[in-house]
């Protein structure tokens, strides 16, 4: 029967059953998203602290540091109770650890795991904002007689915390060393190392059970190292590369243009392949160090500043990874000071941003990226082509970037001081800056299909200025950087329901409707 043949009171009440089918499925897909929001979508970039520092800084000096510095979250590795004391109402957020040399009391004792629970964790939160407890570091690679130690801990720890009713708020898990995980590459092919199933397996349980991240040590350094001629230094940088030389996994043709990205997810495939699919990677430990000696030739200060850049940036730039693009790794980069005290090898003791006085190593290039680490003033970078880009491909871009881009190309028209030299790449290099720096350097404005990159070296030459080297006033676009309290740790399950709730919009709604429906139901509802 045609509507329009229905009384006013059934069109009403049929638009009122299609209305609240709709704003349901649509409440439903809303509430979805914000759970992912909550858990994917605010990654951010946290620091670790070690103190093999000589002439270290007062806990509270430390603290006013990080607060200057703009870090948010911090790593110990240990329960130092003068900085968790200096950290409090400062909301600066911190994972404290176990030290491997703690875990044989607390892995043999309920007792002892619920005074630990109290003397380091109870006596500061929530003034202080303990996000995780680390467990060890490393243990199964580093001291393996301690590895049956592990679990008791973990389980031991875990029980005292929800006996303070903590449980929900701080999240328990162990950081690994990368070597846990065989076959890293292709990513498909990863699984976990099976001398260690018998930890790996229940530790996994535990992770799922309890929301927690599995906590990673990824450095693409010393799968560069250990792989020279065969991973590139390019893509352990994670600098722009052309498709040519993007890294492919033959069994999901997947492209990957960095280590660390195939290196999540193998991590991912390696949990896959023991049937958990909802635990997140943390990488609680990532970095370059800025000098090495003759055996490390690429220990720079170039690609330490390289890496953690462009690191810092891929984070926020929440891409995530190939396998799961709608999931962004929070990272902790190792670390905040060099520790001049460690042992040789001479990197050891130079994978810090700062020198124990407080000045960077060196300054680096994350602007537009937000306020974190406040010791980047470079503030200046350009847009230039890629090597390796044929001509047909370039000079297409540069009548885009030309014409509808609404570049100014008016620099490098005959005559002009940036016509010379005369060909389509140096052209296209001064129209890509031309159009990133008139975008504001937002994210993406340096891309062109792959064909551009970025770079805080002033292409500039002769007479020909550069845009970026001009004086500019259009504002760089800032990427804030916010990150949920209850998941500060990272360590929320992919799929939970657990915060899905009708919005008080929808409540309203609802409640609106459901007085409309009630008044039509006194309403005759007959056919004419």
């Amino acid at each position: 029967m045609a509507l329009s043949k229905l009384p006013l009171c059934c069109v009403f009440f049929l638009l009122y059953i299609s209305f609240f089918i709709s704003s349901q499925a649509l409440s439903s897909k809303i509430a979805v998203a914000q759970i992912k929001d909550q858990q994917d979508n605010e990654p951010f970039v946290g620091i670790n602290i070690g103190e093999d520092v000589s002439n270290l800084m007062s806990a509270t000096e430390l603290v006013s540091f990080l607060q200057f510095q703009k870090v948010t979250h911090i790593k110990l590795y240990d329960a130092e109770p003068d900085i968790l004391k200096a950290l409090a109402k400062t909301k600066i957020r911190v994972i404290i650890s176990v030290p491997n040399n703690q875990l044989l009391a607390i892995g043999s004792s309920n007792t002892t795991a619920a005074s630990w629970i109290g003397k380091n964790v109870v006596a500061y939160y929530p003034q202080t904002v303990i996000t995780a407890i680390a467990v060890g570091d490393e243990v199964l690679t580093t001291v393996p007689s301690s590895a049956p130690l592990l679990m008791p801990a973990i389980e031991s720890l875990y029980n005292a915390l929800v006996a303070e009713n903590l449980h929900n708020q701080i999240k328990i898990s162990t950081p690994h060393s990368a070597s846990i995980i065989l076959d890293s590459f292709p990513p498909s092919q990863s699984f976990f190392n099976q001398s260690w199933i018998s930890v790996i397996q229940p530790l996994l349980h535990f992770l799922s059970r309890t929301g927690s991240p599995l906590m990673m040590n990824f450095y693409p350094y010393y799968v560069f190292m250990q792989n020279k001629g065969v991973v590139p230094l390019d893509n352990s940088l994670f600098k722009p590369l052309t498709p040519s030389k993007e890294m492919v996994d033959p069994n999901t043709l997947l492209h990957y243009t960095n280590v660390l990205d195939a290196m999540v997810d193998a991590a991912y495939f390696s949990m896959k392949n023991m049937n958990f699919t909802d635990v997140v990677v943390l990488v609680t430990e990532s970095g370059w160090p800025s000098k090495g000696d003759s055996k490390e030739p690429y220990a720079t200060i170039d690609n330490a500043d390289t890496y953690n850049s462009n690191l810092i940036k891929h984070v926020l730039d929440r891409t995530g990874t190939p396998l799961h693009p709608e999931i962004t790794s929070s990272v902790y980069l190792y670390e905040l000071f060099n520790e001049d005290l460690r042992s040789p090898p001479v990197s050891e003791a130079n994978w810090g941003l700062f020198y124990a006085n407080a000045t960077p190593v060196y300054l680096l290039h994350v602007s537009g990226s937000g306020t974190f680490l406040a010791n980047d003033t470079t503030n200046q970078t350009y847009c230039i082509v890629m090597d390796g880009v044929d001509s047909k491909t370039l000079q297409a871009a540069l009548d885009w970037v030309c014409g509808p881009g609404r570049a100014n190309c008016s620099e490098i028209q005959p005559g002009e001081n940036c016509y010379q030299p005369n060909n389509v790449k140096n052209h296209a290099s001064y129209a890509f800056d031309s159009y990133y720096q008139k975008e504001g350097r937002a994210s993406g404005s340096c891309d062109f299909k792959g064909i551009a990159m970025t770079t805080t070296t002033d292409p500039s030459h002769g007479s020909c200025i550069f845009p970026g080297s001009k004086k500019i006033t259009n504002k760089a676009r800032t990427v804030v950087n916010t990150t949920n309290p209850g998941n500060a740790a990272g360590g929320s399950r992919l799929i939970s329901f657990k915060s899905c709730r009708m919005s008080a919009v929808d409540k309203a709604l609802q409640t609106l409707l459901t007085v409309i429906f009630s008044i039509l139901l006194h309403i005759p509802c007959m056919m004419s």
